[in-house]
């Protein structure tokens, strides 16, 4: 992920063996990861059955809140692709009877926006 795409808040893709080291004492029994995503210092995963949102907070980030999210509780959600000229693509999710997003996440062009979306909709839609 390019550096000005990052201070722009621009999420690139994670490796999952990087995902997995960090992050398997979440999981629970037979969960597992199949896509991660990360911010500067935010990162939000894709798990068999759940979102994972690990939000680092206060200055020196040593604060973690780790969010889970059930797809059941997703009502819906939309991907917006980028443009010729923007540098990013944005993904918005609504949890339950929420009117406004809950959760608003933006790619730089690297991620591929279709597979953000054939994850959610796989789970989403079961």
């Amino acid at each position: 992920m390019g550096l000005f795409s990052a201070l722009l808040g621009n999420a690139g893709a994670v490796s999952l063996d990087e995902l997995k080291k960090k992050y398997d004492t979440l999981l629970t029994d037979g969960e597992e990861i199949e896509l991660g995503f990360k911010l500067i210092r935010d990162t939000f995963i894709f798990t068999t059955k759940r979102l994972i949102l690990v939000d680092k907070q206060g200055i020196t980030g040593s604060k973690t809140e780790y969010k889970s999210i059930a797809y059941k509780a997703i009502s819906r959600f939309s991907v917006e692709t980028a443009g010729t000229f923007e540098l990013d693509a944005e993904l918005k999710i609504w949890v339950s009877s929420e009117t406004v997003p809950s959760i608003k996440k933006q790619f730089n062009k690297s991620v591929n926006v279709y597979e953000v979306q054939k994850v959610l909709a796989h789970h989403v839609l079961k």
